[in-house]
């Protein structure tokens, strides 16, 4: 054992052509350090409200639907930011959501909705990859700051009570299946119906017509 870490240190002092393999090493080790550090700093820089609103796509259209909501404005004076509805918390979700949304950068350069009437043009289809999204991972974002377990439905309206318990409880559906427009303006939902899509209240509806 003292005779393989011998060589270890050996081959670690033994200078490459020009640098010993310790100094290589060190170099890596620091540089990593460097450059991960540089992507987090880029990376939370690019998770923030006055970074997503600093374009006018979004500071124009969607930036100006959240203000009058209660997710921007409320009594608890606690404000839900663009990153904390549309980025995952944990890390992993959070890099791969950045990576995908990294190809929005190619609709900025190339003008897709740099306008009001482009963007209504759209919406639909904006709308409908955010909620499949959503769908997809069972509301994660919305869960960060709303818990079942802390859902005291006893303090709700009855329609909203029978709606929580019947499908969201039981998993049967995701909290975005009913809450959309809950901070922007929807899409024309009849193009949605026509696309598979459904309404927020559809789901509501549906379960009252079974009563």
């Amino acid at each position: 054992m003292l005779g393989f870490a011998k060589r270890i240190w050996s081959a670690i002092r033994r200078p490459s052509v020009h640098y010993s393999l310790g100094f290589l090493t060190m170099g890596g080790f620091v540089m990593g350090i460097i450059f991960w550090g540089g992507f987090n700093t880029a990376m939370e820089l690019t998770n923030t409200e006055a970074f997503c609103t600093s374009c006018h796509e979004m500071r124009d259209n969607v930036y100006e639907e959240l203000k009058p909501t209660i997710h921007y404005s409320n009594r608890s004076g606690v404000r839900a930011t663009c990153p904390d509805c549309h980025v995952p918390h944990e890390w992993t979700s959070k890099v791969a959501r950045k990576m995908q949304a990294s190809k929005e950068v190619w609709g900025k350069l190339f003008g897709t909705i740099n306008t009001r009437e482009k963007f209504l043009a759209h919406r639909l289809t904006l709308a409908q990859n955010e909620w499949t999204r959503l769908e997809a991972n069972n509301s994660l974002e919305c869960r960060n700051c709303h818990s079942e377990e802390s859902m005291d439905i006893t303090r709700q309206s009855t329609r909203a009570a029978e709606a929580h318990e019947r499908f969201l409880f039981t998993g049967e559906k995701t909290c975005i299946n009913c809450h959309k427009g809950i901070a922007h303006q929807l899409p024309d939902m009849g193009q949605a119906s026509l696309t598979g899509g459904h309404s927020s209240e559809a789901v509501l509806t549906e379960y009252l017509n079974t009563e």
